[in-house]
């Protein structure tokens, strides 16, 4: 009689696992791809499975997460939100509700969540109110991207930190004459490449940090690249302008050649001279990146809506437990709602602003903390807010039952079968367990390795 490989691994009931998996499988099966009607998607899915869901080759899904900063293999579990957004964007429809989502305990007037996972898509134009832009600083190690950012918030990041190096990203607020500015800072390591893109996808202005004494390095055509995947405006700094042997004209030349056409060439990117040592620019850069919203951005969001953000760093204090700084992108989140996040969950037992200090709720382009996940989630998961934390508590389980099916039916191997199948052609893929002190760095390490 012959068994299944995945009854072979000590479980009490191997049928019972294999269900789990059949429903995915048969989820899989009831789109037909050639229709592109709506598409309805599981809580978890691999990105085989939706690639043979929607119809299309497994790499065209591949390319279009790399674009989104999410970095996955042919086999790896992706979430429904994540999926959803995967789909919409390759040109297919996706139904409101996975099948999963349509159970009683979801039935106590619950907000279904939306299936598009478009953060800045409002369906009620007419409650939308200016908000302040997203403005993310990348660009080359030591060309003063944490230097510019503590001029500009007259702080002292960069003094505190080791070699000088970013070691997380960051997210705070600065009052430009009376307007408000949100900063992502994010680290110009090399090996943090994905927490860079992870910070594009959210942004609404990418301000490019380049040294006039250096010039266009590795780094910077990253953040290039981003930028322009990202579909945002890009600023040019150019900083360290006090030195004496600063290069502006070749640098210029240099963005050129990279497809940065400055204004004074005839371009629509606006270069600013600055120094973050001294001081000088910083004024001029502000009015230009608040010039630059106004014209292209024009970045509106609705207050009243339930919040829906993304986690921008997260990590698991002693003393508080999971914290996470939450960008609120839409809505407004308040304390003591119940939220999900990636595959946590929970209340907002205390929110605390940039500086520390608890506040009531966050609205609309907020660098929030928040307390009271019952985990340490994903940097780049997207928040959103739910009627209760029962319901909160169910989707994620769900989450996790589906995601633990897909793993389980992908099979397991000892290093020794692993070698094998390496040496016969059937598996390209071995799995390492990693430990890092925030999720963000995770996430990047996790992209260079692979």
């Amino acid at each position: 009689m012959a068994r299944s490989r995945s009854g072979t691994r000590g479980r009490r009931g191997p049928r019972k696992p294999r269900k789990r998996n059949d429903n995915i499988e048969n989820a899989v099966k009831v789109a037909d791809p050639t229709t592109r009607g709506a598409v309805e998607i599981p809580e978890s899915i691999t990105v085989k499975e939706l690639a043979e869901l929607i119809g299309i080759n497994s790499a065209d899904v591949i390319r279009e997460l790399i674009r989104s900063g999410i970095f996955a293999t042919i086999n790896q579990a992706i979430d429904r939100d994540t999926a959803a957004l995967v789909t919409e964007e390759l040109g297919f429809k996706v139904a409101e509700g996975s099948p999963a989502e349509k159970s009683d305990d979801e039935s106590e007037a619950a907000p279904a969540p939306a299936a598009k996972v478009d953060l800045f898509d409002e369906p009620e134009p007419d409650k939308l109110v200016e908000r302040a832009p997203i403005v993310t600083v990348m660009g080359h190690v030591d060309h003063g991207k944490t230097s510019l950012l503590d001029c500009i918030r007259e702080s002292a990041v960069a003094e505190g930190e080791r070699g000088g190096i970013t070691q997380h990203i960051g997210a705070s607020e600065a009052v430009v004459k009376g307007r408000h500015i949100v900063f992502l800072d994010t680290p110009g390591h090399e090996a943090f490449t994905a927490m860079r893109a992870r910070g594009a996808r959210v942004t609404d202005i990418a301000v490019l940090v380049v040294a006039a004494d250096d010039g266009i390095m590795p780094q910077t055509i990253e953040a290039i690249d981003h930028a322009k995947a990202a579909g945002v405006p890009i600023v040019v700094a150019l900083n360290k302008m006090d030195l004496p042997d600063g290069k502006p004209d070749r640098i210029k030349t240099e963005l050129s050649e990279r497809g940065i056409i400055i204004e004074e060439y005839g371009g629509d990117v606006p270069l600013v001279p600055v120094s973050a040592k001294t001081g000088a620019g910083i004024d001029d850069l502000l009015d230009t990146i608040l010039l630059t919203s106004d014209a292209t951005v024009e970045p509106k969001a609705n207050p009243d809506r339930p919040a829906i953000g993304t986690i921008v760093e997260a990590e698991l204090d002693r003393g508080r437990g999971p914290v996470a700084t939450v960008l609120v992108q839409t809505g407004t989140l308040k304390q003591g709602d119940a939220v999900i996040a990636g595959n946590t969950y929970g209340k907002a037992r205390a929110l605390e602003d940039s500086t520390g200090k608890r506040i009531k709720s966050a609205g609309p382009a907020s660098a929030t903390i928040l307390l009271g996940l019952s985990g340490v989630p994903e940097a780049g998961d997207v928040l959103r807010v739910v009627a209760s934390e029962k319901i909160a508590r169910n989707q994620v389980e769900k989450q996790m039952i589906a995601a633990a099916a897909s793993s389980e039916a992908s099979g397991h191997a000892t290093l020794e079968d692993l070698y094998r199948q390496v040496q016969a052609g059937q598996t390209k893929e071995l799995r390492v367990v990693l430990k890092s002190d925030v999720q963000g760095s995770l996430g990047a390490v996790v992209h260079a390795l692979e």
